[in-house]
């Protein structure tokens, strides 16, 4: 057989398919009793993952296809060309294995492929990389690595010396060229999400993909229009529904504009001017929780907070990340597909958030934050919004104790925040205080001493100093002055995990949240089904205050919406207890029924049916105000007359 330089691609192609076959098959392993056991469904996940494979490799070798076919054979005849080709080719086997450990670990963590998840990872290198050199023993991978892709080189290197001795002339190296190029065009226009689509079971589509095509798939994908990609009502219904389900009765509209759901909210009596301890605490799941039945004793102190407290148990989160949850509980506003709101940078600002609301009472308001703010553009959103920083590059180096990846141990951050309100009390200022904590996250590290599990030992034993750290809070703020007139606020961001086998496992949104003031808020168990995005609502309701309002959330004490809306970047869902509505790109409409009876079924629908018609209201609403400015804060021109003067 006549050499050919072309004989790399193909040998390189084949290494690259047998590697993706098996980290598949690995992964396929790990998530064995989530998978229909049915033959069809393996070919099925075998089948469509070697055409995402494909097509990745078809993209990724554009630049080697117009290497080889371009370089004068002069140059690639030279020995030192060949030993470039060499280096070239172990740094390649090397990248690949690097690869299928990264999607390993990965799938652990999260149970899918790469996505916008993986793309933070690359964004925000400190953290990430602090992290994952606390959580792996890195150096012996990376060692590890380097003797395996030794070992896999050899066989390959072969190809090197064979198509050294080619000599090919230019016209058919173009030629070939020509042709290989073909291929990612044909993929560009047939290769796409949809191939992913082969089964209702989350596991089997992410299964069927292939990691390094989703990683690109997530920067293309990175803020989805819904006018575009999502099924649509007329504005006038779409309108309509919306109006119903903001409005309450203390309120009335300011506007009859479309979607403007601006609205003065009325109420009667003494304002309350009580301060707020607002925590966000990092991957809190109802289900670590005793009293939803964790039998291993994990959070004592939160626990006997609910017996004290006014607790919500049937509450559920926007989203599976930190943003999702800051967004919903400081703006009150369904997750648009997408990236978050807070990380859309140069349109993450001004906008009708909780703490501009409240600064026009007269309170101070402040975001705390246990790591760096900059992270996931925190600081930006914050301080664009209405909120005082306070971040682990703001606080003196002798007042921090302990720190790993993500910044300071939650008791750090809760010292940094009675300091904070310790400042604010001697002004006769009242403060709202957002603190988000980061101690409850790999590599689940946080000072000895404190509780019974070893540092660094998993989960557990960052939930159980997550409890404690809640418990020595309020233990010590007790101690202040400005104890009887604080309400403290506990609320989970997100759950631990987020994978199911249905595309917005409902189960994995469960969050509890706590509202304490003994002096002040009789305690309860509130049963209402709610989401994030009726805190700030409910919240300004337990102070009595009127208000402007652009929030899409309710007062659960005063009228509960009986929904929660909850999504990942494509998917959008509303559940109402018996059936969850998803919308989902190119205008998919899937409908679970039977979580009354624990007799889970789906099916794909049409917009005509009721929840339907009420999950895209949501949705179509919030896009159409964040993309026209309806819900931009315009300082004084936005507060109604009766709080001006403040």
């Amino acid at each position: 057989m006549k050499s050919s330089r072309f004989q790399l691609i193909l040998g390189i192609y084949a290494f690259w398919i047998l590697l993706f076959f098996l980290t598949r098959l690995i992964l396929l392993l790990l998530s064995w009793e989530n998978i229909t056991p049915t033959l069809y469904n393996y070919l099925e996940i075998f089948t469509s993952g070697w055409l995402f494979d494909s097509a990745f490799y078809a993209y990724a070798m554009i630049p080697a296809i117009l290497y080889i076919g371009l370089l004068p054979q002069r140059i690639w005849a030279h020995r030192f060309h060949a030993l470039w080709l060499k280096l070239t080719l172990f740094s390649t086997i090397y990248a690949a294995c690097f690869i299928a450990v990264a999607e390993y670990f990965f799938w652990q963590e999260f149970s899918v492929r790469f996505n916008f998840i993986s793309i933070d990872y690359l964004i925000y290198r400190r953290e990430v990389t602090d992290n994952i050199v606390q959580s792996y023993p890195v150096i012996m991978i990376l060692c590890g690595l380097f003797f395996v892709a030794l070992l896999l080189y050899q066989p390959l290197s072969t190809l090197i010396q064979r198509s050294l001795r080619s000599q090919e002339k230019f016209s058919r190296r173009c030629l070939i060229a020509a042709i290989l190029l073909l291929l990612p065009i044909t993929g560009f226009f047939t290769i796409n999400q949809e191939l992913r689509n082969i089964s209702a079971n989350a596991y089997v589509k992410e299964l069927a993909s292939n990691g390094p095509y989703q990683f690109v798939a997530a920067f293309r994908n990175n803020e989805l229009d819904f006018q575009q990609f999502y099924t649509s009502l007329s504005t006038s219904e779409a309108d309509t529904l919306i109006r119903k389900e903001t409005a309450e009765p203390n309120s009335h509209f300011i506007s009859q504009a479309p979607f403007d759901i601006r609205r003065e909210i009325t109420r009667t009596g003494t304002e309350k001017r009580s301060n707020i301890i607002l925590i966000t605490v990092e991957s809190l799941s109802s289900d670590f929780l005793g009293y939803f039945g964790n039998n291993k004793h994990l959070t004592p102190n939160l626990d006997a907070l609910i017996k004290k407290s006014l607790f919500f148990d049937n509450l559920y989160a926007t989203g599976t990340r930190t943003t999702r949850g800051l967004e919903a509980i400081t703006l009150s506003i369904p997750p648009t597909p997408g990236r978050s709101i807070i990380k859309r940078i140069g349109r993450e600002t001004n906008l009708w958030s909780l703490g501009n609301v409240l600064n026009t009472k007269g309170y101070s308001s402040y975001f705390l934050y246990g790591g760096r703010g900059y992270f996931e553009n925190m600081n930006a959103f914050f301080s664009g919004n209405g909120y005082d920083i306070v971040d682990q590059s703001k606080v003196p180096d002798d007042e921090i104790h302990f720190t790993n990846a993500w910044g300071m141990a939650d008791e750090d951050l809760y010292r940094q925040a009675i300091k904070v309100a310790d400042h604010e009390n001697q002004k006769e200022k009242p403060f709202f205080l957002h603190l988000m904590t980061t101690s409850n996250h790999r590599p689940y590290t946080y000072p000895e001493g404190r509780i019974d599990i070893p540092s660094g030992k998993g989960r557990a034993g960052a939930v159980k100093y997550t409890d404690y750290a809640i418990g020595e809070l309020i233990r010590q703020a007790s101690e202040k002055p400005w104890f009887d007139n604080t309400i403290f606020v506990i609320v989970a961001d997100h759950q631990a995990g987020s994978a199911g086998k249905q595309a917005l496992p409902i189960e994995r949104y469960h969050i509890p949240l706590w509202i304490y003031a003994p002096q002040q808020i009789q305690p309860e168990i509130n049963n209402s089904l709610a989401s994030q995005i009726d805190l700030a609502p409910t919240l300004l309701g337990l102070l009595n205050m009127s208000y402007r309002s652009c929030f899409f959330g309710r007062d659960l004490l005063l009228a509960p919406p009986e929904r929660a809306l909850i999504a990942n970047y494509q998917n959008l869902g509303l559940y109402n207890g018996q059936q969850l509505a998803i919308l989902g790109p190119k205008e998919r409409i899937t409908l679970l029924t039977g979580y009354e009876k624990d007799q889970l079924s789906e099916q794909l629908t049409e917009k005509d049916n009721p929840v339907v018609q009420l999950n895209i209201s949501y949705y179509q609403a919030a896009a159409s105000i964040y993309k026209n400015g309806i819900n931009a804060w315009s300082s004084r021109n936005d507060v109604p007359a009766h709080t001006a003067e403040l």
